[in-house]
């Protein structure tokens, strides 16, 4: 057999993307105490506004349930809000409060930082690596 997992693309990006995300959580740990689907759910509620946990469970690709039990320990810290849905009233409509926001803003500049850290990392190999990273992604956007 010629297969080796530690050769096979999707296995390999799987435990690169797991390594970086919990580099990342370790240093915002400390400023917000959040999980990563936390931080998820933050960062996409951040960028889009009020939103519906099915709209983020496609987004950040976790699972529904993940989603809820982030957005149910998020609303208890104050960190965001639950209302109707103003399309859909069987949906939930999630958006960030005012001290929501504020940590946004210190996790955004914690986020820039550490992205800035991974591209000195990748070198002269930075902009090929997103340039493909972006065609993945692209090309699973239909998939969805």
């Amino acid at each position: 057999m010629t297969f080796k997992l530690d050769e096979f693309l999707p296995y390999r990006l799987n435990v690169a993307a797991t390594r970086i995300s919990r580099r990342f959580a370790a240093l915002h740990q400390d400023e917000s105490g959040l999980s990563i689907p936390e931080w998820r759910v933050m960062a996409h509620l951040a960028n889009e506004g009020a939103v519906s946990v099915r709209d983020i469970h496609k987004r950040v690709n976790l699972d529904k349930s993940i989603v809820s039990r982030a957005a149910s320990r998020l609303e208890g810290s104050g960190l965001l809000r639950k209302s109707a849905h103003e399309g859909d009233r069987r949906l939930i409509s999630l958006e960030l409060t005012g001290k929501g926001h504020v940590m946004m803003e210190k996790l955004g500049r914690i986020a820039d930082a550490f992205q800035a850290e991974l591209l000195a990392e990748l070198g002269s190999h930075a902009a090929g690596f997103e340039a493909g990273l972006d065609r993945f992604i692209a090309s699973g956007a239909t998939e969805e």
